[in-house]
């Protein structure tokens, strides 16, 4: 079960270190392409606002990472469940307020660990 749970906290960290990239650093050149739907003049000016999302994606994306490297099982495990659920919410909330598809993006990998990590 262990594995299982780890990988689906890699998953969850893979994710997070990509929507930083994305937010950071692609915001005006493939953030055009993902969303369509989103006015073409307003990528430049809320490049400021899509940097900091994707900087909060990269805090979550560490505090997950960081679960790799503590021997203690309850330390570890704590950890891990405290920023799984910082994306749970993060993705429950986005699913609400911006698209439904986010929820089984972002918010399910991480309920599902954290599903796991209550069930070990």
């Amino acid at each position: 079960m262990q594995i299982t749970i780890d990988i689906l906290i890699g998953l969850v960290a893979i994710l997070h270190l990509y929507f930083l990239w994305f937010e950071m650093f692609a915001w005006t050149t493939r953030g055009r392409k993902v969303f369509k739907n989103f006015p073409p003049e307003l990528f430049e000016p809320t490049k400021p606002l899509a940097a900091n999302q994707g900087l909060y994606n990269g805090f979550l994306a560490a505090g997950l990472i960081w679960t790799f490297f503590i021997t203690d099982p309850y330390w570890k495990s704590n950890i891990a469940l405290f920023f799984l659920g910082c994306v749970a919410i993060a993705g429950i909330y986005g699913a609400l307020s911006a698209d439904k598809k986010i929820f089984f993006v972002q918010a399910l990998p991480a309920i599902i660990a954290i599903i796991l990590l209550f069930l070990r």
